[in-house]
């Protein structure tokens, strides 16, 4: 991965169970699925919105509760229970207007390796599993849900010059 490839980054879209989770999940009584997430991840990810990145999720999984935790840290374009993950990238850019040079793309598994490869850049967290380590431009060191993504979000902003907040609150991760 080249310095010069991050400074075209203009929008991030990530998967979510083994990106922002550890990928272990526990059944509610509910029969709900849950999931813990890195407060510095969320601190990450508003503040590129805040920045003006785009940031998208796609995900397989779904719940109310993870659609609640990103709606709080102002992620308006979240996609849950997705089959073709490749189809709504592509809807994405064009509804967008996004070139995928554009684009970085974190995923860790199977689902994400055609998506992946049209994404600009390809990034995984390092338990990603072999395939998706193959094909990524950059293999974070932390883990999935252990900050890969704060990792990757933190590269590219400090690049661009847009990392800092002049005013951040600490109430900004933990909504």
């Amino acid at each position: 991965m080249l310095l010069q490839d991050l400074g075209k980054i203009t929008t991030f879209i990530f998967d979510i169970d083994g990106v922002l989770t550890n990928g272990e999940v526990m059944t509610s009584t509910s029969g709900e699925l849950l999931r813990t997430f890195h407060i510095k991840d969320g601190y990450a990810l508003q503040l590129a919105v805040k920045k003006g990145y785009r940031v998208c999720l796609i995900s397989g999984g779904r719940g109310q509760a993870m659609q609640q935790r990103f709606e709080a840290l102002g992620i308006p374009d979240i996609y849950l229970g997705v089959g073709d993950k490749v189809e709504v990238f592509n809807n994405y850019l064009t509804e967008n207007k996004l070139c995928k040079e554009e684009t970085l793309y974190m995923g860790d598994d199977i689902p994400d390796l055609q998506v992946m490869q049209l994404a600009g850049i390809a990034t995984c967290p390092a338990d990603a599993c072999e395939d998706i380590k193959a094909i990524s431009a950059y293999v974070s060191p932390f883990k999935g849900g252990k900050t890969a993504v704060r990792d990757i979000l933190e590269k590219v902003l400090k690049l661009q010059g847009k990392w800092f907040d002049a005013n951040p609150s600490a109430a900004d991760a933990s909504k």
